[in-house]
């Protein structure tokens, strides 16, 4: 095979150490360097010494981001999935694991994976971090709610939202004791005042002083769960107002024109992808990267797995999110496509062909920099001609021949 690059290195990175193995004009070097940062930034001299441009490792959990942050700029970094350069098994060791690696970089053999630029890097871990939170209010409201139940308050089948501001504030005089049905009743606001007398028969509970004393607990996590998620909001407005690239806030305002797409789903979109398409080749490409399509496992003629590859399940959850919001929207595309779709394959998958769809358009927006145009769709009159046409067939299986003439 051809030689592609004369000198470079790969490194097998664990938590503690990180094994290098450089290959210079066919002689191969091997040594062991620390984790911590001065160990590599003694890597890095090292390989600027040997006259290492190129350099590759596998993407395992994030112990390649403390090496990556090191070197980058100063040699070419190849980031690789670790199951497209698996050696043989009963052959693995951190020695081979480096070398082998290197030979593959050597020949040009290696795909790189998507890493995009620092400052989408960093929106990444904030847009990551209030989707954590948000997963937390969640739970912290699902086990809220328990508690109630388990007390005898069924405040969540009298209120749409338990954990609203009537709701919240119900729950916080239980929790201090108060359990006269008229005075929590009295707290109601807005349109829950138009169901007292069900709230007051859902309020007359049995609380223990332990399910007081939890109840009490849990909404103080909540409050403080919830003033976190406002201050990762505020510092995600600041770091796109401070960015350097305004093609961010561009990309932003672009994405939130599509039905479904807001301006947090969005910001989540653009952290997991970056705003430049150039990197992938089409928006197929960037389906799969995402995991948004059905994958591929054909053997002897029969295909046996097409579920979606885990991939990035930050976009994934993003675009799903954004395929439900679309499914709800009015006289759009995106709306009668998840309606025909959800009779073929049902919810779940309907869903997933959506955010496939939602995806393709994302990446047309954000590669021709245009807003999004609504495609004029007439869904009655498609799905009564669809519904023609399976009828006519289905009379045909039965030996008849059929005309169709339009009424008068």
């Amino acid at each position: 095979m051809e030689v592609v690059y004369g000198i470079c290195c790969g490194l097998d990175v664990h938590a503690k150490s990180v094994v290098a193995g450089l290959i210079r004009q066919g002689r191969r070097q091997i040594r062991t360097f620390g984790a911590m940062t001065g160990d590599l930034l003694e890597l890095r001299d090292w390989l600027a010494s040997e006259g290492c441009t190129h350099v590759a490792m596998e993407a395992t959990g994030v112990y390649w981001k403390p090496v990556f942050n090191i070197l980058e700029g100063a040699v070419d970094v190849t980031l690789v999935n670790a199951r497209h350069v698996k050696a043989v098994k009963g052959r693995k060791t951190d020695v081979r694991d480096c070398e082998w690696l290197a030979d593959l970089l050597r020949h040009g053999l290696l795909k790189a994976s998507f890493i995009p630029p620092k400052e989408i890097r960093e929106l990444r871990e904030l847009t990551r971090h209030r989707a954590g939170l948000v997963c937390e209010l969640t739970a912290l409201s699902n086990r809220i709610q328990k508690v109630a139940e388990s007390g005898n308050i069924k405040l969540g089948q009298v209120a749409a939202r338990a954990m609203g501001v009537s709701g919240r504030e119900m729950l916080t005089r239980l929790s201090q004791g108060v359990t006269d049905p008229q005075v929590l009743s009295d707290l109601a606001r807005g349109r829950l005042r138009e169901k007292k007398e069900d709230l007051q028969k859902a309020l007359e509970g049995r609380l223990t002083q332990t399910q007081r004393w939890l109840l009490a607990e849990l909404l103080r996590r909540f409050d403080e769960a919830e003033a976190a998620l406002e201050r990762v909001e505020g510092r995600i407005d600041q770091e796109l107002k401070q960015a350097e690239e305004p093609s961010i806030r561009e990309a932003i305002v672009l994405l939130d024109g599509i039905p479904g797409i807001g301006k947090t789903t969005a910001e989540a979109i653009i952290s997991e992808i970056g705003v430049d398409m150039t990197r992938f080749p089409t928006a197929g490409h960037l389906a799969s990267w995402a995991g948004m399509c059905p994958g591929n496992d054909e053997s002897a003629g029969k295909r046996r797995n097409t579920r979606t590859n885990p991939a990035n399940r930050y976009l994934k959850g993003a675009m799903v999110e954004a395929a439900w919001a679309a499914s709800h929207t009015k006289d759009t595309f995106l709306s009668a496509l998840f309606r025909r779709f959800v009779r073929r394959m049902g919810k779940k998958k309907a869903l997933v062909a959506v955010a496939h769809r939602i995806l393709v358009i994302v990446y047309h927006v954000l590669a021709k920099r245009l807003p999004y145009k609504e495609v004029p769709v007439n869904p009655v009159r498609n799905d009564s001609e669809r519904q023609q046409r399976r009828l006519i067939k289905k009379l045909e299986t039965f030996g008849l021949k059929v005309t169709v003439q339009k009424a008068a």
